[in-house]
């Protein structure tokens, strides 16, 4: 056991400019697990150009108020493309909520798109179609190898802000000005 290793999980880990993977470029991952087996994660910064909440909605025959096309779906990551995530604050009480923070959490149940089909869901949420995976040690080989920045998470750049400023302001909120950021991975 490797007590040098923390987890991650509930904190946002930002992509460094030298990630050249598109699934992952200039993104924010919210991490919501990260043990001795893996980490899994939602990136918050990918709007799915073709599909939205209505789409899904009706997809899984779930009756919807107005303005449910102005849901936005991400793409949560390139694991499980078909698969629906729900990255939400409050309320807790779906079937499948798991708390990632005391204010956090991820669920994929019915119950919970239903509410937010009507309107009546968490206020803040995130609909995203798959995740990001990472296999044992995976994730901390590629901190390591500067792919990847973490700092804390905040509900404010998760949930409130533009899509597009995420990366950017979570970068700054750990003191990093991603102007000043290269793209080649810097050694001592």
């Amino acid at each position: 056991m490797d007590h040098t290793w923390q987890s991650l999980k509930g904190q946002f880990l930002m992509a460094m400019p030298g990630l050249a993977d598109p699934n992952f470029y200039q993104s924010v991952t919210c991490l919501s697990e990260h043990n001795q087996k893996g980490a899994m994660g939602i990136v918050i910064t990918r709007v799915h150009p073709e599909v939205n909440g209505k789409m899904i909605f009706e997809e899984l025959q779930i009756s919807t108020a107005a303005g449910a096309e102005k849901i936005p779906v991400h793409v949560g990551g390139p694991v499980h493309m078909n698969e629906i995530f729900v990255l939400h604050g409050a309320p807790f009480t779906w079937t499948g909520s798991m708390m990632i923070t005391g204010e956090l959490a991820l669920s994929n149940s019915r119950d919970i798109l239903e509410a937010i089909a009507m309107g009546s869901g968490p206020k803040a949420f995130i609909i995203a179609l798959g995740c990001a995976g990472w296999g044992p040690g995976q994730l901390e080989s590629e901190i390591r190898s500067n792919a990847w920045i973490n700092g804390p998470y905040s509900e404010a750049i998760a949930f409130q802000m533009e899509v597009e400023r995420r990366w950017e302001a979570a970068l700054q909120g750990i003191g990093v000005d991603p102007a000043l950021l290269s793209d080649t991975p810097g050694h001592a």
